[in-house]
């Protein structure tokens, strides 16, 4: 079950990109839509990780407690 979700998913993904893509070279109208949506998602999902790598980065640089 969970390998149709990620396949959907990766569809999905795939037809955003081709649909920016496209309406970047003057596509239809709801090309443009969902290529807006995906570009919108795309930024969300970076300031979600921007903003979670901040707090729980774990990381402390490369540097290590023992020397």
């Amino acid at each position: 079950m969970i390998l149709y979700v990620l396949i959907g998913v990766l569809a999905l993904a795939a037809g955003g990109c081709v649909c920016v893509v496209w309406a970047a070279r003057g596509g239809p109208r709801w090309v443009r839509a969902v290529a807006a949506v995906t570009l919108l998602g795309g930024e969300l999902v970076r300031d979600s990780r921007r903003r979670g790598g901040r707090r729980n980065s774990g990381s402390d640089g490369g540097a290590s407690a023992d020397g």
